[in-house]
This record gives C-alpha cells, sequence and structure tokens, in this order.
C-alpha cells in the first residue's frame, strides 16, 4: 500500500453508493465507507478537481449461471446517496454494467477536463469498483484505491481484489493518505 504521487488532473470516481445498495449486507460497516468518501469528496471539491458520482441502473445484457439481483429497480433505487451532497459542477454517470467506462462516455468527458488520473472508491469492491478501476487502467488513466472507503457484500471478494488484482492496475492507500497527499500539493 503506498501511493506514490497524485497528478495536477486527478478526478473521484464515487462508485453506486446508492440508495438501493448502500441497504445490502457488506463486509465493512458503511457508515465508515460514506464518512471517508465524504471526506474525499470535500478534498477534492475543495481543490477543484473533478467529482463523478456513479449509479447503476440495470445489468449487462447476456446469460449468466448466477441469478440477477432484480427483474426490475424499484422507484428510488439508483438514486444517490443524500451524504454524497451532488454539487452542479459534479459529473453524473450512470451504467448498465459493472465499469463505469463500459457503454458511458465517462473517458470523453474527463479527457476533455485534461484528467490523467482517478481515485476510485465505492461498492462493490470486487464488481463496480474493479470493473471500474480496469476499465480506467485500460483507458490508460493513473489509478488509484482508496481501500478503506469501499466495501464488498463479501468479505473474500474484497480482501482478494484489494490483494491481488488492485497492485496490478495501480496504487492503493487509505482515503487519509490521498486527502494528506493532496493537502501537501496544493496546501
Amino acid at each position: 500500500m503506498a501511493i506514490t504521487a497524485l497528478d495536477p488532473h486527478t478526478a473521484l470516481i464515487v462508485v453506486d453508493l446508492q440508495n438501493g445498495i448502500v441497504g445490502y449486507p457488506l463486509a465493512h460497516p458503511i457508515d465508515g465507507i460514506i464518512e471517508r468518501t465524504q471526506a474525499l469528496l470535500g478534498a477534492f471539491r475543495r481543490r477543484g478537481l473533478p467529482v463523478v458520482l456513479v449509479n447503476v441502473a440495470g445489468v449487462a445484457p447476456g446469460r449468466t449461471e448466477r441469478p440477477r439481483l432484480l427483474d426490475t429497480i424499484p422507484e428510488g433505487w439508483t438514486d444517490l446517496i443524500p451524504q454524497l451532497d451532488r454539487q452542479p459542477g459534479d459529473l453524473l454517470v450512470t451504467k448498465h454494467t459493472w465499469g463505469a467506462f463500459a457503454r458511458t462516455d465517462l473517458e470523453q468527458r474527463l479527457r476533455a477536463l485534461g484528467v490523467t488520473q482517478v481515485v476510485v472508491t465505492g461498492v462493490a469492491t470486487a464488481t463496480g469498483v474493479e470493473s471500474t478501476a480496469r476499465q480506467a487502467y485500460e483507458h490508460g488513466f493513473n489509478v488509484t484505491l482508496a481501500i478503506d472507503a469501499m466495501t464488498d457484500g463479501r468479505a473474500e471478494a474484497h480482501e482478494y481484489s484489494i490483494a491481488n488484482v488492485f497492485p496490478r492496475l495501480g496504487e492503493t492507500g487509505t482515503a487519509q493518505d490521498i486527502i494528506d497527499m493532496l493537502e501537501a500539493r496544493n496546501g
């Protein structure tokens, strides 16, 4: 776990902190995940750095062996949790797959802002967060993962992603590590 640098044009991507997901049983208490995400949001917004809020409103087409969680999405399920305090300048991305870059215009929107690095947080570590990080890496962004600002429904999946996948996609650290690096760079 070592974050060596944050590029001058780094964006924060918050994955699937929405009404329909935060109520699921999760490996780590959601309140702590939300608090650390709020701290990151504040640090990025104070510095005028891009914030991307992602929600999921469907699933990718295709057959799966495991049943899908929802056949229909209940009203309010996709609404971002109010603690994110969505601001007018925040980018909103609604996805229909695990990753925030697939079949969306997120890459183009970030490139238009000059973004070269992303910090990824959210739920679930081994699906939405990992897929978004993989796609960001594949699109050539530097990737940083705030590992204490994410969780999963399965502790073993969360731990596997952190220990085995994330170090191959980018750098990992805590939300406070990222905030400290932003403060050291910008005062």
